[in-house]
């Protein structure tokens, strides 16, 4: 892969200013403060929210605490989604600190699935990597590894260490020379819009003729309204870590420096707020 080396730190140092309030009908002994936290954009709710957990706990009856769930303005968010996924999509044109709710009962059984311990949340990592890896190499790569390579690659996400975690993704994210690429890009795309969870299909980062496939062939491809609407005004925005690239960026360059540590390009497709 090219280094830009700057950009891949930028992406995983990425951070969320956020205020966590407890649910107003929890039951609690005395009154909850909030808590502050700077959430990583690459990380997972589950992964870092031990402290807020802990917090709320301190004054709540052990008899009314179960499983904890997070939720934004109505809407429960998925913990196996990435942190930086769920803020694009859900608050992106909101005011800082964002403001995420926390209950410990009436877990939202049809919106959630159940992360009972970080076995969960790394299973979860590790079937992106492998599906991104099937995509990109036909999961040569990741076969290749050994099985202390596979927990470097976790431990480096859980520990946030950047050096530890790149050793070991550089190689997923590498192609042999003449292919000028992956073999296909693995990417989600998702839209605040609709019910649908994301759009996920078969996309060459090279067209037939040799030249890069862009962003906005990307879109033009799997979803063309985004890019192209039928009054001629633009009135959504493409996000990739909360900034819009331009359309013209190879999506082969996206691939290798603005996937998560999954291995994904998540990309929200939004409103475009009216101010």
């Amino acid at each position: 892969m090219t280094d830009d080396k700057d950009v891949l730190r930028d992406v995983w140092f990425g951070r969320i200013p956020t205020c966590f309030t407890l649910y107003q009908d929890e039951i609690t002994e005395r009154e909850a403060e909030p808590y502050y936290l700077l959430l990583p954009r690459i990380s997972y709710l589950t992964l870092v929210t031990d402290k807020v957990k802990k917090h709320f706990q301190k004054v709540m009856r052990q008899e009314e605490v179960s499983e904890i769930w997070f939720e934004y303005e109505g809407t429960p968010l998925k913990w196996h989604y990435p942190i930086g996924l769920l803020f694009d999509l859900h608050a992106s044109n909101t005011a800082l600190p964002w403001s995420i709710t926390v209950h410990f009962k009436n877990f939202p059984e049809k919106d959630l699935l159940h992360c009972h311990s970080k076995d969960v949340i790394e299973a979860h990592f590790m079937a992106c990597i492998k599906e991104a890896d099937a995509l990109k190499h036909k999961s040569q790569v990741i076969n290749e590894m050994q099985k202390k390579d596979h927990k470097q690659l976790w431990m480096g996400l859980q520990n946030d260490k950047f050096e530890q975690f790149w050793a070991i993704n550089r190689k997923l994210m590498e192609y042999p020379p003449e292919d000028n690429g992956f073999r296909y890009i693995p990417f989600r795309i998702y839209q605040a819009t609709t019910e649908r969870p994301f759009i996920q299909k078969l996309f060459r980062p090279i067209a037939s003729g040799g030249q890069l496939h862009t962003l906005g062939d990307l879109l033009k491809d799997v979803c063309p309204s985004a890019i192209t609407p039928e009054d001629g005004e633009q009135k959504i925005q493409v996000m990739i870590h909360g900034i819009e690239p331009m359309l013209e960026t190879p999506i082969q360059w996206l691939s290798e420096h603005m996937s998560y540590p999954d291995n994904f390009l998540h990309i929200s497709i939004i409103p475009r707020p009216t101010d």
